[in-house]
């Protein structure tokens, strides 16, 4: 299974897989993952919600994911 990484127009960073028509962000809007410029692809969830966090923390600076035991 493939997995299409892109970007809301609210700046988020978002994952879906391939076949997915559409996707709504946590700010509310819903995208249409094809007309979407595509910024990686990943083989495997796991794989893609990694890409996803180290892109969130390009942006917005520092580690912004952590566990529980790190708070």
């Amino acid at each position: 299974m493939t997995y299409l990484i892109y970007r809301c127009d609210c700046g988020r960073v978002l994952y879906s897989k391939e076949e997915t028509k559409t996707k709504k962000c946590t700010c509310g809007k819903t995208l249409n993952v094809k007309k979407r410029r595509i910024l990686k692809i990943a083989e495997t969830a796991a794989s893609a919600t990694e890409a996803v966090q180290q892109m969130q923390e390009e942006i917005y600076g520092g580690s912004i994911f952590k566990t529980a035991n790190e708070l």
